[in-house]
């Protein structure tokens, strides 16, 4: 069972995220912003993480950047799961070392099928 760390600062939006994964076979936790879900990426070392855009502080293209280019944390994979919508949001998310781009509100088959390939990358 992989571990999914979620990082939004929407509690609605981790609910949701949470609700999916876990009726879905993974384990989830959360953290309400950028900084948290680096130390949270750090202190438990979770399989995958799925990662907001529009935070207060440290927006997720930063966590995203900051995460990939961390030797203790280059390995977890990251998806950024974001309202930003525009082809460059996308590129620029990829650009800072994500492995996918997906938008919200998520469709719950597309976020397990784009979990479930990164996993086996």
């Amino acid at each position: 069972m992989a571990s999914i760390l979620i990082v939004d600062d929407s509690p609605t939006e981790i609910h949701v995220l949470k609700t999916i994964l876990e009726k879905n076979g993974f384990t989830a936790t959360s953290a309400a912003s950028g900084e948290e879900g680096i130390a949270s990426a750090k202190s438990e070392r979770p399989d995958l993480v799925l990662m907001d855009v529009v935070m207060p502080g440290m927006n997720g293209f930063q966590a995203t950047r900051a995460l990939t280019r961390d030797k203790d944390t280059a390995d977890i994979p990251i998806i950024i799961v974001t309202t930003k919508d525009q082809e460059t949001d996308r590129v620029w998310g990829l650009r800072q070392g994500a492995k996918d781009y997906l938008t919200k509100p998520v469709n719950e088959s597309d976020l397990v099928s784009k979990i479930n390939q990164v996993l086996e990358q």
